[in-house]
């Protein structure tokens, strides 16, 4: 029984993810098709939410300030969201155009943008085609607004940008998240784009028509997955932009890292269920996208859970019915070296796939291939503590200062 359970994963795990494979050999043999465009400068507001970001607020309003990008053409605004440090007289400072809001109830990142998106329109109007939305803990590759006005060109109305580690060799936790980045965008996000697919917003580095979302209305505690999902509902194609670099610093402790993915699995759950139904009818309706987003929502976080219930309940089973349970122990740890292989395997591609655009030593990178799995495993505790935890949007505090520390 429990190895017909295993065979029953096995061809789970088969059906879902098998479509993928195209994913892998798209990003390795399409290219980007070169359409004619009318090339233009846009208007573009750069939308930063900052809650006590004083550490690194600074640097990233150099990095904009140091665009390739006409500077007639930018406007930098900051929204120190509950602040209780110099962010806000750090960021006027730097010549952004700085507001404050004091929310203790309405806490986080979607709240802080619809407040920012109401209080630009008010008093800026029409003036600007387009938003982009940037963490305060970024720095943004010299030619980053250049790439995504390039992009807006050619029709494409929400673009994810290309997002790396300013910390990639800190330690094996922010190489797991650093790995984990740059597989979404090479075999996700770039594979989507080239195959005409709706891809998906990472956190930060994102583009978005102001005519196309007037109002900021995602307020789970993933609001870019949460703007992904229900993009690809309303079959409004999200684009990538392999050229438009955004450094983003990873945590470094499993503290902060267990309450940042704490948050994300959370979300993830809200995000199910508030948009699964509308997904199951675009994908009714012949949308692949609506298929693509809702078995990355489901598999992001169903899967891990399930497959820890499932050895869970077996194992009972066989101790409740007096049965020898070593070979079920031994066949569950051949699985774990089997999954273990097999990440080890998705990471080792995607080092040797972005190998030159990972700034670290050659030994780094192959190192944190063998820890890249541990990294992932960890996920499913986390994932199963939060169904039963309330979480709250608890802020990561961010150190990083210097604005040549980038790894890709």
């Amino acid at each position: 029984m429990p190895g017909f359970f295993d065979r029953i994963i096995s061809i789970l795990f088969l059906v879902l993810f098998s479509y993928q494979a195209v994913y892998i050999f798209a990003s390795f043999f399409l290219k980007e098709r070169e359409d004619s465009y009318e090339f233009r400068y846009h208007d573009l507001a750069v939308l930063i939410c900052a809650r006590n970001e004083e550490n690194v607020i600074a640097d990233l309003l150099a990095s904009i300030r140091s665009q390739t990008y006409p500077k007639e053409h930018v406007h930098t605004f900051v929204m120190a969201d509950n602040c209780d440090d110099l962010t806000a007289h750090i960021a006027e400072e730097n010549g952004a155009t700085v507001y404050e809001r004091r929310d203790p109830e309405h806490v986080g990142k979607g709240y802080a943008l619809e407040e920012l998106m109401s209080r630009i329109g008010r008093e800026y109007g029409e003036a600007f085609d387009a938003y982009i939305v940037i963490d305060a803990d970024n720095l943004l590759k010299e030619d980053f607004l250049e790439q995504m006005n390039r992009s807006y060109c050619k029709g494409n109305r929400i673009i994810a940008g290309y997002i790396c580690a300013k910390n990639y060799d800190d330690n094996w936790i922010s190489a797991g998240y650093s790995l984990f980045l740059l597989h979404k965008n090479r075999f996700l996000n770039n594979a989507r784009y080239l195959l005409g697919l709706n891809c998906a917003i990472n956190g930060t580095g994102f583009l978005f028509d102001r005519k196309l979302i007037r109002q900021w209305d995602y307020h789970t505690l993933t609001e870019d997955i949460e703007l992904s999902v229900d993009q690809a509902c309303r079959h409004h194609r999200i684009a990538y932009c392999r050229e438009a670099v955004v450094y983003d610093e990873q945590p470094v402790s499993l503290r902060q890292s267990f309450y940042q993915r704490v948050r994300w699995a959370k979300g993830y759950l809200q995000v199910i269920g508030k948009y699964t139904p509308s997904l199951l009818k675009g994908i009714k309706e012949g949308d692949f996208s609506c298929y693509d987003m809702l078995n990355t929502i489901l598999s992001a976080y169903g899967m891990s859970v399930f497959c820890v219930a499932l050895k869970a309940v077996t194992l009972l089973s066989l101790l409740c019915l007096g049965r020898d349970i070593a070979p079920y122990l031994y066949s569950i740890l051949v699985g774990l070296l089997k999954a273990y292989m097999m990440v080890y395997l998705s990471g080792l591609m995607t080092v040797l796939a972005e190998w030159r655009r990972i700034d670290v030593s050659a030994y780094h990178k192959i190192l944190y291939t063998f820890t890249y799995p541990l990294f992932l495993a960890t996920y499913v505790p986390i994932a199963v503590y939060a169904l039963f935890a309330k979480v709250t949007w608890v802020p990561i505090r961010h150190g990083i200062r210097s604005s040549n520390e980038s790894s890709c």
